[in-house]
């Protein structure tokens, strides 16, 4: 049974974990951290991480949303998605230089700021789900086959329980990952705001060419899918570098020792959470 649960119960937190990091999305992924990271909050501490776990969450829900669905009704369609989903993915490549060029100018995406309360919570949510879906098409070339074959594919090999164990296991993995990533910022965020509004500016300005950077970075790549060009080019290259470091970074160390690190970060963001939502109903 501990050699079960090490082997394939591990290898599909571990798949969770990745697919975060794949490479078709990969460069998605420092573009939402740090556009999340640059809005000036005027909020307190308690509840800038507060909503770091609805902003992670509800990427997290979006993302595994297509993949489960997708992968569910299509398994005999996984080459042609993977074959196709090249150009939708090239379509939001286009639209994120767009909105970086439009966040140059000054606009800013009510997507990374969610609100807790009153009429625009559900809105927000919704948004924050979107973008989860938009980061789970762009990575769809690049994990859809892993996910019907290792995850939903253990449905078929080991049971319908083992199926369900594992496909959860695949969403904690990935949930985890998000969530603790966007909590860490929070705390980090707390400390940019007492800097002062000058170093939330930069980091406006930082986010806004990062999401056309990442906008670029997107179209290039699937173009070069898609026309099959011989050579890619330095910044395929590199980033594609920097995600197989990531990447293998996470294999080494290990699924559980994550999932350990991880569980500790958002369960430091929920006590704060709930002390802060303690504090409010006490005065």
């Amino acid at each position: 049974m501990i050699g079960f649960v090490e082997g394939d119960f591990a290898y599909s937190l571990l798949l969770g974990m990745l697919a975060a990091v794949n490479p078709c999305g990969f460069v998605l992924l420092p573009a939402y951290l740090v556009s999340y990271l640059s809005v000036d909050d005027s909020s307190g501490p308690a509840l800038r991480v507060r909503r770091s776990l609805v902003v992670g969450s509800s990427v997290s829900v979006g993302f595994l949303a297509v993949f489960i669905v997708v992968g569910a009704v299509s398994r005999l369609f996984t080459g042609w998605l993977a074959t196709n989903a090249k150009y939708a993915a090239l379509v939001i490549g286009l639209g994120l230089m767009v909105v970086g060029v439009r966040m140059l100018g000054g606009w800013r995406p009510k997507l990374w700021v969610p609100s807790l309360s009153g009429s625009a919570r559900g809105a927000s949510t919704r948004n924050m789900v979107l973008f989860g879906v938009v980061y789970a098409v762009a990575s769809i070339g690049c994990t859809i086959g892993l996910l019907t074959t290792a995850i939903l594919g253990s449905f078929s090999r080991d049971g319908a329980l083992s199926g369900v164990i594992s496909v959860g296991l695949y969403g904690l993995g990935m949930g985890l990952f998000v969530v603790a990533l966007t909590t860490s910022l929070a705390f980090a965020k707390n400390a940019l705001v007492r800097g002062g509004r000058g170093v939330m500016k930069v980091m406006d300005r930082v986010s806004s060419v990062l999401v056309l950077l990442t906008g670029v970075y997107l179209t290039w790549y699937w173009y070069v899918a898609i026309t099959q060009r011989e050579e890619a080019g330095s910044l395929v290259t590199v980033v594609g570098r920097w995600q197989t470091n990531l990447a293998e970074t996470i294999t080494d160390t290990g699924s559980l020792r994550l999932v350990a690190v991880f569980a500790v970060i958002v369960a430091i963001g929920i006590v704060a959470a709930l002390r802060r939502r303690e504090t409010t109903t006490s005065t």
